[in-house]
C-alpha cells in the first residue's frame, strides 16, 4: 500500500507561523523615549529628557560617575559635545557627527559686519575632557569689489579663543553633573 504524503501547504504553514512567532519575540517597545525640543527663539539648543543620556551622548558604562573619562559607549567626551555645540549656538550647524567627534558649520555673516563671513570646524579628540581634548578651525571670508567672497586672513588666536571657550563651558557642565549626583 502507498504512502501518503502530507499536503505541501499544511507543511508549509506551521513554519511559516513558528518564524512568525519568533520574530513577534525579537521585538520590542519601540517608542520613543524622549524627545528633542526645538532650538529656543535665542538660538541655544534645549534637550528635553535623557536622549543624551545624564551626561550627554555617552552612552553604557558600569560607573555613571566615570562615563566621561572611561565609556564603553561612544568616543567623544560629552561635556565637550555639550559644550561645543553651546559655544556656537549663534551659528547655523551643517553637519555634526557625536560620534566622530566633528562639528562643521555653515557660513554665518556678524550683523555688524555683512561684507565678512565665518565658518568654523570643531574636532572633539577623545573622552578625556582636557585641554588638548578639542580642535576648532575658524575660515573668513570677506566680499571683493566683484561682489565675490575671497578667503581672507584671520587672527591667529582665534580657533585658541573658541577653543578656552569651550572647555570653561565643559567644565561648568560637568560641576554642574557633579553637584547634581
Amino acid at each position: 500500500m502507498p504512502r501518503r504524503h502530507m499536503p505541501r501547504r499544511l507543511f508549509v504553514l506551521p513554519v511559516l507561523l513558528a518564524g512568525a512567532l519568533s520574530l513577534a519575540a525579537c521585538g520590542g517597545d519601540h517608542r520613543p523615549k524622549d524627545d528633542v525640543v526645538a532650538p529656543s527663539s535665542a538660538g541655544a539648543a534645549k534637550v528635553k529628557g535623557k536622549l543624551f543620556g545624564d551626561d550627554g551622548l555617552t552612552i553604557g558604562g558600569p560607573d555613571k560617575k566615570k562615563r566621561d573619562e572611561d565609556s564603553s559607549g561612544i568616543g567623544v567626551n560629552s561635556f565637550l559635545w555639550r559644550a561645543s555645540l553651546d559655544t556656537i549656538a549663534f551659528m547655523p550647524v551643517a553637519s555634526a557627527d557625536p560620534f566622530g567627534g566633528v562639528i562643521i558649520t555653515d557660513w554665518h555673516s556678524p550683523n555688524a559686519a555683512t561684507a565678512e563671513r565665518f565658518k568654523m570646524n570643531i574636532y572633539i579628540l577623545g573622552r578625556a575632557l582636557r585641554a588638548d581634548g578639542v580642535r576648532v578651525s575658524v575660515f573668513r571670508q570677506v566680499i571683493d569689489q566683484t561682489g565675490q567672497w575671497r578667503d581672507a586672513a584671520i587672527a591667529g588666536d582665534a580657533g585658541t579663543k573658541i577653543e578656552d571657550s569651550i572647555l570653561t563651558r565643559a567644565r561648568q557642565l560637568r560641576n554642574q553633573s557633579l553637584t547634581k549626583n
